[in-house]
């Protein structure tokens, strides 16, 4: 009996124990389950290099179309096509044949002219000389002198007429009006070509330097003057600033180029702003019509902070939010402002200050006051490592 009553009594404690056990595990259990591993990044205020990427088109910096400034037969054509011409340089020849024969016509009636200019002349001076005798009548002596005054302007209207014949005559030889390339040739050797033609011969354009065109959103801009009047972004230059471009290789330009000036109008279809750029094209490797992707560098962000982009979430609202690593590592699920992307980082505004700590990793299963074990603490993002920063349009 006393052996029964002991065997009972040990198997009490020893059941009393192992549920002890149990609980205690299933605690340390469920407490590691309320404690999950994050990640987490310090923030710290930076300046970050701002530049916007936009979509732009290759231009001529200067254009110009061949056309015949009189009519007549394509003689010879004296280009290759696709060939650099330069200013000045004789491209076509229109048969001169005509103009030659105006020429020659116009000499001629100059000469009529100038012999009548020489008699009408000689006998002013008989008239004048005669006058004081009265030997003439004083009709006579106007007469004369109204000869004299018309046989002169004859002089002059024949002069006009032979500068006439003589710029036709040059028209024959078509000129170059710009240095460039030269295109294809619209007119063969044997067309007729009239001085109003609206096709012209062919186009010339100067590549080195090129334009390259670009859009921007007038709310974006409007953005921008905003941010500079109030000092959190500093002007890249007073009347200029760096722009680089990509290709559609996705390979980047080797020379950089200068943004030369924003239209003044907003087109009203779009609500798009014209800018314009000029590059270096020494190579010809931009070719008018090229789509690029333009980076203008717009200037530098001042104390930004940065925060990985798989950090932020958005919830059902579209508000953009983030785990912040409170005190006792308590999480805090706060929304923030989200303004540029910076490689694989965010440009915060608003929501976060220097200092805090953001999680980036392990937010699947997180919610508003956790309590979590950071696992690692990653050293803040800098704006020269992730990239330039490139607004949101």
């Amino acid at each position: 009996m006393k052996y029964t009553v002991f065997f009972h009594c040990c198997a009490l404690v020893l059941i009393v124990f192992t549920l002890f056990c149990g609980g205690c595990e299933r605690g340390d259990a469920q407490r590691g389950a309320k404690e999950p591993e994050v990640s987490v990044q310090e923030l710290a205020a930076q300046n970050v290099p701002l530049t916007a990427e936009l979509s732009g088109r290759v231009s001529a910096y200067r254009r110009a179309e061949v056309r015949p400034q009189v009519s007549g037969i394509l003689q010879r054509q004296l280009f290759t096509e696709g060939s650099l011409v330069k200013e000045g340089q004789s491209l076509y020849k229109i048969d001169p044949a005509t103009y030659e024969a105006a020429v020659a016509r116009a000499r001629a009636t100059l000469a009529r002219a100038a012999a009548q200019l020489t008699a009408a002349t000689q006998r002013r001076a008989r008239c004048h000389s005669l006058l004081g005798s009265h030997a003439v009548s004083k009709q006579d002596m106007e007469e004369a002198e109204a000869a004299y005054l018309q046989a002169l302007a004859d002089v002059e209207v024949a002069k006009a007429a032979l500068r006439t014949a003589e710029i036709e005559l040059r028209y024959t030889d078509v000129l170059a009006p710009i240095t460039g390339r030269i295109g294809k040739s619209r007119m063969t050797q044997g067309a007729l070509v009239t001085a109003n033609q609206t096709e012209p011969l062919a186009v010339i354009q100067q590549l080195d330097p090129v334009y390259v065109d670009m859009t921007r959103s007038s709310l974006a801009l409007l953005k921008l003057r905003d941010r500079y009047a109030a000092g959190s972004l500093s002007r890249p230059g007073e009347k200029s600033a760096a722009v680089r471009l990509r290709l559609e290789t996705q390979k980047e330009y080797p020379a950089a180029g200068e943004l030369q000036f924003s239209d003044i109008t907003v087109d009203e279809s779009t609500g798009m702003v014209l800018l314009r750029a000029v590059f270096p094209n020494p190579d010809g490797v931009l070719l008018p019509g090229m789509y690029v992707r333009a980076i203008v560098n717009e200037g530098v962000e001042k104390a930004a902070l940065l925060v990985p982009q798989r950090a932020v979430r958005r919830n059902a609202r579209g508000v953009a939010m983030v785990f912040v690593l409170g005190k006792d590592g308590i999480i805090e699920e706060r929304p923030v402002e989200v303004r540029e992307r910076v490689g694989r980082n965010w440009i915060v505004g608003e929501g976060l200050s220097p200092g805090e700590k953001v999680v980036v990793d392990g937010l699947r299963r997180l919610h508003q006051g956790d309590h979590v074990r950071v696992k690692a603490t990653l050293p803040a993002e800098t704006g020269a490592s992730s990239g330039s920063a490139k607004p949101r349009d």
